[in-house]
This record gives structure tokens, C-alpha cells and sequence, in this order.
């Protein structure tokens, strides 16, 4: 396994059947005019810990890796990686697909489908385009939009936070697993006013409890000195 070049599409491969992984591999190598195959591996762990997986312009998914659901990883793998993520899978859900594409891959090919068609895959993919049936395309809008409505309503709460909420938020960062005076004391306030400024934010975010609110603050990046 080698680096690309310039002129060709560098491909990381993922999928938990070696024999599949085998002619996957055997595939890439056969197009070695178009692309060039960086690496491989069986799991997502082990793609993670593989630095070429980070040089690859194109990661070939399967969508399912031995009963784990690889889709779940995908929104990782997109903050982690460079690469545009194809998934390729054997089953036929509609909805786990749109649902892959959704989370932000940015094709499906199955595996039925000739090795040509994942050849093309691969290369509209990193030519920037979505490579999906056209019967996909409305449902997928349609998670899209309510995606962005989910992200509009949480914006919303953060923004709704006063500065002396964030303030207390950003203490609670600070003194994880501290009792309530010493947050209190820390602030300047009583255990009482606390309490209340708590009882709000909870209200506002949703969140049940210091321990909810505190991984939703660092899940989220807020609180005045989030660290």
C-alpha cells in the first residue's frame, strides 16, 4: 500500500469480512490508473488508529461491521477525517441508508451492484458529488430538515442563557463533583440562589440534574470559561 499521488484518488477501505476486505482491496489496486488504496481495517477503532485512514480522500464504509451500526461513527468520522465517506452494505433499508447519507456519507452503493458502479462511486464521490438513487433524495431532505430544526432549537436554548447562567454553568465545569457551597462560594451567592439559577437552566436546556447538565455543557462547548 502506497501513497497517492497527484493525479489519483487515495481510497481507505473498511469492512469486517476479510474475504470482502480482500476483494475490495484486490478492486482498488486494479484501477491503479484512477486511484490508489492507502490502507484498510475491520472495525472503526482500528480505522482510527491507522494514520494513512487520515491521508485518504475517499473512505469506503460498510454499513455494517459486525452488528455495529458504522452510521452511528459517521459524524465522528466526519469532524476526524478528510476523507468523503461512501458507504457500501448488503442490506436493502431504505431508511438506514438515507439515514447514512443523512449523518453524512456521501454516497451508497450496494453491494449487489457491479464492481464498475463502485468505481464510479468512488470517483463522483470525491468529485464532490451525492452518489444515492434518486428515490432517496426527497426522504433524505426530509431528515435533513428535521435536523436542522433539532440544531435551530438548541441554538435557540443557548442563546435564551442570561450571562449569569453561563457564569454559573461555567463553574459547574470547574468544580465537577463539588458540593453546592463551594459553587455557591465561588460565585460570590447564596446555596439558595443557586439552586434557583440551576432550577432554570435545567428548564432551559432541557436537562435533568448537575451530571446531564454538565456533559450537555461540554457536549455543546458553553459556560462562560468552558475549559
Amino acid at each position: 500500500m502506497t501513497t497517492c499521488t497527484t493525479n489519483t484518488i487515495g481510497v481507505f477501505l473498511v469492512d469486517d469480512h476479510r474475504a470482502t476486505l480482500w476483494g475490495l482491496e484486490r478492486l482498488i489496486d486494479s484501477a491503479a490508473d484512477r486511484m490508489r488504496l492507502l490502507g484498510s481495517a475491520t472495525s472503526i477503532d482500528e480505522l482510527l488508529a491507522t494514520p494513512a485512514a487520515f491521508d485518504a480522500d475517499v473512505l469506503v464504509l460498510d454499513l455494517d461491521l459486525g452488528g455495529v451500526d458504522a452510521s452511528l461513527a459517521l459524524p465522528e468520522l466526519g469532524r476526524r477525517l478528510r476523507a468523503r465517506i461512501l458507504v457500501l452494505t448488503g442490506y436493502r433499508d431504505h431508511d438506514a441508508q438515507c439515514r447514512a447519507v443523512a449523518a453524512g456519507a456521501r454516497g451508497v452503493v450496494r453491494k449487489e451492484e457491479s464492481v464498475e458502479q463502485l468505481l464510479r462511486a468512488i470517483e463522483q464521490v470525491h468529485a464532490g458529488d451525492i452518489w444515492v438513487n434518486r428515490g432517496m433524495i426527497d426522504d433524505i431532505m426530509g431528515l435533513l430538515k428535521g435536523q436542522r430544526a433539532e440544531h435551530d432549537e438548541r441554538d435557540a436554548r443557548i442563546a435564551g442563557l442570561t450571562q449569569k447562567e453561563n457564569e454559573v454553568i461555567a463553574a459547574v465545569l470547574h468544580h465537577r463533583g463539588a458540593k453546592s457551597l463551594v459553587i455557591a462560594e465561588s460565585l460570590g451567592i447564596s446555596e439558595h440562589t443557586l439552586r434557583n439559577h440551576l432550577t432554570t437552566i435545567y428548564h432551559k436546556l432541557g436537562v435533568h440534574g448537575r451530571l446531564e447538565l454538565y456533559v450537555y455543557a461540554k457536549e455543546h462547548q458553553i459556560g462562560a470559561a468552558n475549559p
